[in-house]
């Protein structure tokens, strides 16, 4: 009879070699991981950037509207004078409320009928931003 065979004996530097592979291939996972977390973290900022830009455009174009409509009043949407005329003065509150640390300036021309707005907001870690627009009333 064959004697049973027994399983050839590992050398002592051999021993552990699963769990190195193991650790080494969470190791790969977990900075996989942090990646997207961080292309997440970039994305969301972006995100909310572009939320307030698209705000900004709104806003600008809806008071532009509100002075087309209202062209006999045009010298009341002057920053000078728009916290005296309502619509204006509401438009201005919208602003503050809608961006952060929002703020409006229009420049309007009742000799010309030109008119120019610009919008501002304050993002934290990213500074101030603006948005500019002119048109002709006319």
């Amino acid at each position: 009879m064959k004697a049973a065979s027994r399983p050839p004996r590992l050398r002592k530097g051999q021993q552990g070699i699963a769990l190195i592979e193991a650790l080494i291939g969470i190791l790969i996972f977990a900075f996989g991981v942090i990646g997207l977390v961080g292309l997440q973290v970039a994305m969301t900022r972006a995100q909310g950037n572009a939320k307030f830009r698209a705000d900004a455009t709104y806003l600008s174009s809806q008071v532009m509207g509100s002075i087309w409509a209202d062209q006999s009043n045009l010298a009341q949407y002057d920053s000078a004078s728009c916290a005296s005329y309502e619509p204006c003065k509401d438009w201005a509150d919208k602003v503050a409320a809608s961006l952060p640390a929002g703020a409006a300036q229009i420049s309007a021309s009742p000799a010309t009928g030109i008119v120019s707005i610009t919008v501002t907001w304050s993002t934290p870690n990213e500074g101030t931003h603006s948005y500019a627009v002119a048109t002709s009333i006319r």
